[in-house]
């Protein structure tokens, strides 16, 4: 793809559709700016409310020039939908069409490989309680095994199970997952995992006793964290000020 193909959907797809393709746009922008990227590897994505359709990145495009517009509708068996003039990632339709199939309260699915991310999830233990960040992702996470490259559809029916009801998932030798009912509940999900796995690096690699968390204040924490990061004490108060944040680093991604 050496080039974008001018397109704008504005006031062509349903108000709901475009309001979650700016939401996606801007979550892509930020992950882009927070250096969580992959070049154009990596996906999130978001389905529209009331279908069983589904957006995602277009294949060759960086996170940097996503927009609500170049953002393609896939449906579950990976068709295209509005005559897109873009592709996506075969792994990426694998990963996302399989969550989306089974999770109904799961509107937005981020998939991405951090170094943290891979790393944490790559050695025996995985997520250790030693931060509060890591207490926050802990109650709901899960871990999905190394299958080499996901294009292959026998490899969903895997990630369905292993992923369950969790909300975070960490793919040893691969990276991390998080799953919202809204794009802002999964976009505060996966900055929780990936501080997390951050802290843990750094405490790891500092060679120093590392301090326990107490088992009561893990039990106690456990109790509290399904509301932290989600609804109106979370994902949906957070949003607003980095929707504020993508307008500032660059408005053309509502385009």
């Amino acid at each position: 793809m050496n080039s974008l193909a001018p397109l704008s959907l504005k006031g062509k797809v349903s108000e709901i559709e475009w309001q979650t393709r700016v939401d996606l746009a801007a979550c892509y922008r930020l992950v882009a700016d927070m250096r969580w990227g992959d070049l154009i590897y990596t996906h999130i994505s978001a389905k529209v409310p009331g279908t069983d359709h589904y957006l995602v990145n277009a294949f060759g495009l960086g996170f940097d020039e996503v927009t609500a517009s170049n953002l393609v509708k896939v449906d579950l068996e990976g068709n295209i939908l509005d005559d897109s003039p873009y592709q996506i990632n075969p792994a990426g339709f694998t990963i996302h069409s399989a969550i989306h199939e089974v999770r109904h309260d799961a509107l937005c699915v981020i998939h991405l490989h951090t170094l943290a991310t891979i790393s944490v999830a790559s050695v025996k233990g995985g997520l250790k309680p030693w931060s509060q960040y890591s207490l926050f992702s802990l109650p709901s996470l899960s871990y999905h095994s190394y299958e080499g490259l996901a294009v292959n559809d026998s490899e969903k029916k895997s990630l369905q199970d292993d992923l369950g009801d969790t909300n975070h998932m960490l793919l040893p030798n691969h990276g991390g997952l998080t799953v919202g009912p809204t794009v802002g509940d999964a976009f505060m999900r996966f900055y929780d995992l990936q501080r997390a796995c951050e802290i843990q690096l750094a405490l790891m690699q500092s060679n120093e006793e590392i301090i326990d968390i107490p088992q009561p204040i893990i039990d106690g924490i456990y109790q509290q964290a399904s509301v932290v990061h989600s609804g109106e004490t979370g994902g949906q108060k957070a949003w607003p000020a980095m929707l504020r944040k993508a307008y500032k680093l660059d408005p053309g991604f509502c385009e």
